[in-house]
């Protein structure tokens, strides 16, 4: 029907919701060009190109709107300067570009680089002499992360040592599984070490100027990226381990790959949580767990990091998934259903009588077990003047919870009640037993000393 427009807004929709079909990029391509728009076409037959390299037909296309688009540039030029040549427009052109480069500070410490062509005069191309097809698409691909399945624009761009530059989240992760340049294979670990990730100014001013709207679409995809990894209900990442308490610390050393990535991003998103769960032979992670919240993380030359978090919720698992390698789960966030009247009464009583129980248990046991709770644990916490005030009840019920020889599974059906006064029998529970346990040893002692 020959409505350019129309068809290309058909186009982009196919290409967003298929990204690697060339036809749907040839199809954009065509459109473009038909309704005028050179430039964008050309960029649409490169991606082409990249797709599928021996397309012929494509490639001739591309090479008709880049004379094309040639042709257009050096009307412009006449026109904007009478009675200068092409050829000095051209050159004057060239010059200010060049003047512009130089403007722009180079990256910290300098770059080592593999190839005398890279540079200014390898990443442009003027039209006084034009590159064929495949030589366009090299000059495109410099402003490609390498890393990227879809070859998405460089997002926050950083240069390594030996001179190749990559998205720093790609290099990032790439460097969790091998401290080795994704390119050329050079060793990276002192690069690691020192997490010296500058970003390529050079880079990002080139990005800025010439793919100005690219790089505003990059940057929205990552923003949209960033706030679904904030939303700490629907996504929450599940760090599958040990048992974890409110108010209680809980130190990680982490090693593994996808929990060094599932770090990196809580605190990148600013949330500085995620969920702790353990594991489940059928489900891979248990249906309750506690969130905790980062306090401080020190990282080792070699990648791996101590991780210092406290446990801050409970949350009970709607539904597991995975992203990325690491679990993560849809929660929703459990509280303690509150009484009043002579059932508060009651609740009283019973939290000072396991309080006294419980401080009791702790002050029987031997110097050495002792200096081992407190180490790790710290102290019994103070019995709270109302038990009710916190979501998740006294701080004094979880520290011992962490303390107590019990079993995950029993932790675990402990941790997911919401009741304070069926938590406060179920631990009560556990100390007579625990207590009596306890006192039957003594009596075998004795009587093996005897």
């Amino acid at each position: 029907m020959r409505d350019f427009s129309k068809a290309v807004q058909d186009a982009s929709s196919l290409c967003r919701m298929k990204p690697l079909m060339t036809k749907a990029h040839c199809l954009k391509a065509t459109a473009l060009s038909k309704g005028g728009r050179n430039d964008e076409a050309l960029q649409e037959y490169l991606m082409c190109v990249a797709l599928k390299p021996d397309w012929t037909k494509v490639k001739l296309e591309a090479q008709k709107v880049r004379v094309t688009s040639s042709e257009d540039s050096s009307s412009r030029l006449s026109a904007a300067s009478p009675g200068r040549s092409d050829a000095a427009a051209v050159e004057e052109s060239t010059k200010s570009l060049a003047g512009v480069l130089a403007a722009i500070p180079a990256p910290p410490g300098g770059l080592k680089r593999k190839h005398s062509g890279d540079g200014p005069s390898a990443i442009f191309n003027t039209p006084s002499k034009l590159p064929r097809p495949g030589q366009q698409l090299q000059c495109l691909n410099k402003y490609m992360c390498f890393l990227l399945f879809l070859r998405r624009l460089f997002y926050e761009p950083v240069a390594t040592p030996c001179g190749h530059t990559f998205c720093l989240k790609c290099l990032e992760r790439c460097m969790d599984h091998n401290p080795n340049c994704p390119l050329c294979k050079e060793n990276l670990a002192e690069y690691l070490a020192t997490r010296g990730y500058n970003k390529t100014v050079l880079m990002e001013e080139l990005l800025q100027r010439y793919l100005g709207d690219e790089l505003a679409e990059r940057k929205k995809i990552h923003e949209e990226e960033m706030k679904e990894l904030s939303n700490l209900n629907q996504e929450v990442p599940i760090f599958v381990c040990t048992m974890a308490f409110p108010t209680i610390p809980c130190p990680l050393h982490v090693f593994e790959p996808r929990y060094r990535l599932m770090i990196r991003r809580s605190m990148e998103t600013g949330t500085k949580q995620f969920g702790m769960c353990i594991a489940d032979e059928l489900k891979g992670f248990a249906d309750h767990g506690c969130m905790l919240q980062v306090r401080d993380v020190q990282f080792f030359p070699d990648g791996r990091s101590v991780v210092d978090t406290i446990g801050v919720s409970r949350f009970k698992v709607l539904s597991h998934g995975q992203r990325d390698g690491y679990n993560i789960a849809k929660i929703e966030y459990l509280e303690d259903k509150k009484v009043e009247g002579e059932e508060l009464t009651e609740l009283l009583k019973l939290h000072d009588a396991v309080y006294e129980q419980a401080n009791s248990w702790f002050t029987s046991l031997k110097d050495n077990m002792k200096s081992q709770i407190l180490s790790h644990f710290g102290h019994l916490p103070s019995k709270d003047t109302d038990p009710q005030a916190s979501p998740s009840g006294p701080a004094w019920c979880w520290w011992l919870l962490a303390v107590l020889p019990l079993e995950n599974r029993a932790q675990l059906t402990i941790l997911a009640m919401t009741s304070l006064k069926d938590r406060l029998i179920a631990i009560r529970r556990v100390l007579i037993f625990v207590t009596r346990k306890s006192k039957q040893s003594m009596v075998i002692v004795s009587v093996s000393k005897k």
